[in-house]
């Protein structure tokens, strides 16, 4: 006579798993290579066009290379070089900066890690002149691109990250109201060095909030005559 099994049949599970809420899963369309005016600021698809005033904005910036993985460039042909290339990925897709108060490419910005299929972009390989930091323009340079994406793309993710010790840049990113998500630790190797990552996010349903907030600090009455900001910008979180 054979002997009863030890395992018996196991009802099925009646509360299914966890999941996440449903979303829209068509993909996003790509940034197109056109430019984006604003008050103070405009955007223009990064060129050969821009190397000569580009070349004159990064001298005596040295340190303001220390977290990127390019630069400084040793003369202007290697920085053409580097532009040419620089300005024809599709992945960043790159812009330079023009403030209106002096009338000449100051820097560029990028948006990067372009995931139509899941609605993600980054905003990043940001570099500004420092006659251009912590300026009405600088931030509206950056707020430009955050609009492109969310609003006019329809994207559901917006991220920002940095190396973990780039202190500017994490007070950049709370400053605009994204939000630290973590670190991915020994993420990259940049210029020989070990890089630990700051990550940081604005999503969909967050976006308004961060929206309302820069827009009303760049309004033109938060200036006085010498445009100076009357009150700082801390985005609604």
């Amino acid at each position: 006579m054979s002997k009863p099994s030890d395992a018996t049949p196991q009802p099925a599970s009646l509360t299914p798993p966890p999941l996440g809420p449903e979303v829209d899963p068509a993909p996003r369309p790509l940034p197109a290579r056109v430019p984006h005016r604003g008050a103070s600021v405009t955007l223009e698809p990064l060129g050969l066009r821009h190397a000569e005033e580009l070349w004159e904005a990064t001298q005596g910036a040295g340190e303001s290379w220390a977290y990127l993985g390019y630069g400084p460039f040793p003369d202007p042909a290697g920085f053409r070089r580097f532009l040419g290339g620089f300005a024809t990925t599709h992945d960043p897709i790159a812009w330079a900066v023009r403030p209106h108060l002096s009338g000449r490419a100051l820097g560029w910005l990028t948006l990067m890690e372009i995931q139509p299929a899941n609605a993600a972009i980054e905003l990043g390989n940001i570099w500004f002149s420092p006659r251009m930091q912590r300026s009405r323009a600088a931030t509206e340079a950056m707020f430009l691109l955050m609009r492109h994406a969310m609003d006019d793309l329809g994207y559901r993710r917006l991220v920002w990250k940095c190396n973990a010790l780039n202190a500017p840049s994490r007070r950049a990113a709370a400053r605009l109201g994204f939000t630290y998500e973590g670190e991915h630790r020994a993420h990259m190797v940049v210029k020989g060095r070990r890089r630990d990552t700051a990550w940081f996010s604005i999503l969909e349903d967050e976006w308004p909030a961060r929206r309302d907030a820069i827009a009303a600090w760049l309004a033109e009455e938060n200036f006085d005559h010498r445009g100076v900001a009357r009150d700082s910008l801390r985005a609604a979180g």
